[in-house]
């Protein structure tokens, strides 16, 4: 739902004008998934993996663009704080 109805409709805008979906991203960070498999002790969501791909693919089908900001996030920032 979040994606057909928050990203689908925007994302090609998004995208022409070069823009930051910060609304959009700022809504997935309410929804727990900007911190989707960091601990509840760091206020993350503590799902597993499967999730986290469940959830990735629902957001790249409606922005691409998100799906890869929520990526970004979750793997290449928040993995390696949570993990060390």
């Amino acid at each position: 739902k979040f994606a057909e109805e928050e990203l689908m409709p925007h994302a090609g805008e998004w995208d022409k004008k070069h823009e930051f979906p910060t609304k959009a991203v700022n809504d997935l960070a309410e929804l727990g998934m900007m911190g989707i498999n960091v601990s509840t002790d760091h206020n993350g969501s503590e799902l597993d993996a499967l999730s986290y791909a469940i959830a990735m693919e629902e957001i790249s089908r409606g922005c691409a663009s998100v799906g890869v900001i929520m990526s970004a996030h979750n793997s290449l920032y928040l993995y390696p704080i949570d993990t060390f």
